[in-house]
Order: structure tokens, then sequence, then C-alpha cells
């Protein structure tokens, strides 16, 4: 029986400590992968920060390593400019990159104390906005924004984020991102816009490409319904994206 069964390990040729820079000045001691490692740790395991010093150090004893735990001073100074890298698998026949947002309240008490004696002054959001890949699930681009952005404002950052050299055969949001901007940097990437026009929609006057093509859609939809369309254009695989954006609040 394997059930509970948990192993962590590090690797041995991993950069744990950052390199010279040649600048003036003190050099960091730790490099970002060990502080990355260290906030990982930090959120699945929902630890303190004082709490995974202890821990990781613990977990590099076990393995047998040379190596020291960053201290709380360390990871409290770099959690807040730290690049943080997320590895993929490059998609090979093309992305089909699902996007979605949400909120996310990270200062103020909970909702209960809010309706009791009305919201405070320290209540807080932030939208956090994500692409993932349809086939591998994986997180593509991430954008963390306040709360008065727009979900259609971020949609040209997201797409910044995937290579140029790696082609994106479609992108599926919904009727957030049904505007003239969002629908051209689409055309920009050569991309199929999946997108479900406003219930309010009108047709669009202009004669750009992506105007004509949100034009016949709109048509389409009219004539068709939009349970028949969505079907038909396989937009319901973007409530993987709503899944994934669950299993994220979890761990949060």
């Amino acid at each position: 029986m394997k059930r509970g069964n948990i192993s962590i390990w590090f690797d041995p040729k991993t950069q744990w400590y950052a390199q010279p820079q040649g600048k003036q000045g003190r050099n960091q001691t730790y490099s970002d992968t060990a502080i990355q490692c260290c906030l990982m740790i930090k959120s699945l395991f929902r630890l303190s920060l004082r709490m995974v010093t202890g821990f990781v150090q613990s977990l590099i004893k076990l393995c047998g390593l040379n190596w020291t735990a960053p201290d709380y001073s360390t990871l409290c100074r770099r959690q807040k400019h730290i690049d943080i890298a997320i590895s993929y698998q490059k998609s090979h026949d093309g992305l089909h990159l699902l996007v979605d947002s949400t909120g996310l309240k990270f200062l103020g008490e909970g909702e209960w104390k809010r309706k009791k004696h009305q919201p405070e002054y320290r209540r807080q959001w932030r939208k956090l906005h994500i692409g993932i890949d349809a086939e591998t699930l994986q997180i593509r681009a991430v954008q963390l924004t306040t709360n008065n952005v727009s979900d259609s404002q971020v949609l040209g950052d997201l797409l910044d984020q995937i290579p140029l050299d790696e082609r994106i055969d479609s992108v599926y949001t919904d009727g957030a991102y049904d505007t003239k901007c969002c629908r051209k940097v689409i055309s920009d990437r050569q991309a199929h816009a999946v997108i479900p026009p406003r219930k309010n929609a009108k047709p669009w006057k202009d004669s750009k490409i992506s105007s004509i093509e949100r034009n016949e859609l709109l048509q389409t939809v009219k004539h068709l319904g939009r349970t028949l369309w969505k079907k038909w254009s396989g937009y319901h695989r973007r409530s993987l994206v709503e899944t994934k954006m669950h299993c994220i609040k979890l761990l949060g």
C-alpha cells in the first residue's frame, strides 16, 4: 500500500547558490531557483516563512546535501522581486490557448464580517489572469493585476508570453474579451479567436478582417443559437481553464 506516500527530492546539480554578478556590493547568497523552491513548498504545505526555513533545512539534511536553507529575512525580501520561471512542454501541432481570470482577496476580513459591519478600508482584491494549454493543461501565461483592470486589457500581455516561434492555433475566451482590441492581438498572432459575442452585441462597421469574421459569427449565433455554436466550435473545452482556476484557489 502506497497511499499517502510522498517523495521529495533535490537534484544535486541544481544551482542552489547564486553565481557572482561581478557588480559592486554584496552578491546574493541563494539563486532564484532556491528561493522559488522554498516558496513553492510554502504554498503547497501552507507554511509560514519561518516554518519553511526549518522544513527545507530538514529535507536538505535527509537528502545528504551540503546546502543551507535561506533564512526568514532572505525569503521575505527576495519574494517581492523574484522572477518566477514556469517550466512547460512546448506544443508541436499548434497551441490551443484557454484564457480566464478570477479575483483574489489578499487583504481584509472575511465575507461574514463585511456583511455584518460594512466594507473595511483595507479590503483589497487582485485579479489573476492565466492562459493554459488545452492539451497538456500546463500554465503558459500568467498576469496579476489590480481589480480595476479589465480582462480585455491583459490579453495582449498574455499572448506576448508565448514565444514568437511557437504557433498559436486558437484562443478560447469568454464574452468579456469580445472587443476589437482582443480580436486584433489574436489576429496578429495568426490565431483563430473562439470568443462568443455578447448578448447585446451589434455588428462592427469597420472593414478589418477580424471585424468581418466577428460579424459573420454574430449572424451564425443568431441563426443557429449559442448552444449549437458552442458544440460546433468546441467552446466547451474552455471549462478546463475554470477547473485550473479552482485548483489554484485550493492551493492558495
